[in-house]
């Protein structure tokens, strides 16, 4: 078989790879195919002579690989999220610090919520439910779902300490980019929802007691 025999199964397979990708609807293997095309078509015009085809393939040959890697990257970064809580660590280099002095209110039940919080140092309380919070726990992340938009409790400082702050405007930015994050975050607010349910359900078993 000549080079030019090869050239033209080459670009055969080329033409019937490209029509198969507007066939195709999920994304990784329509990359895998047209990483394949661009192969095919890399043969046929180093073999053919034909400079503009070879150019334009060792272009978006490239782009291709790029692609499938980021593809599979997202998707490695959506399980591992699947898998894990919400850590904030990453997010610290677009968060405001803030101090915070003994007995000082950082948000009140009623208010508008703009921002969820890192709590670095110190205790907290939210006072409507008398629970404490110590460094590492996040907070404030479920005004982001109010309908309303406003709080539901009040945090209060116990002593001295440090928050981080995250605007709910940078929050929404950051959630679309990171997958990683987002799951992680529906996976929080998911767990807060079940433990206002479980509360709300103690109180309500405990009321026939206290009656009684």
């Amino acid at each position: 078989m000549d080079f030019e025999h090869i050239a033209q199964v080459a670009a055969a397979i080329g033409v019937v790879l490209t029509v198969l990708q507007y066939w195709m609807k999920t994304m990784i293997p329509l990359r895998v195919v047209g990483i394949t095309t661009n192969v095919f078509f890399l043969i046929y015009a180093s073999l053919a002579g034909i400079f503009p085809t070879l150019i334009l393939n060792c272009i978006v040959l490239p782009l291709n690989l790029y692609r499938l890697h980021e593809m599979r990257e997202l998707i490695r970064r959506t399980k591992r999220a699947s898998r894990s809580d919400l850590d904030m660590t990453w997010l610290q280099p677009f968060m405001t610090k803030r101090r915070i002095k003994p007995g000082q209110t950082l948000f009140r039940k009623g208010d508008l919520a703009e921002a969820m919080y890192l709590i670095v140092s110190g205790r907290f309380v939210l006072q409507e439910i008398n629970r404490e919070l110590e460094p590492g726990a996040v907070v404030g992340e479920l005004g982001l779902l109010q309908p309303d938009g406003v709080r539901t409790l009040s945090l209060v400082s116990l002593e001295d300490g440090e928050v981080l702050a995250l605007s709910y405007e940078k929050f929404e930015e950051l959630y679309f980019q990171n997958p990683e994050f987002g799951l992680s975050f529906l996976k929080l607010t998911s767990k807060r929802l079940f433990e206002n349910i479980a509360r709300l359900e103690g109180e309500l078993a405990a009321r026939p007691k206290a009656l009684a």
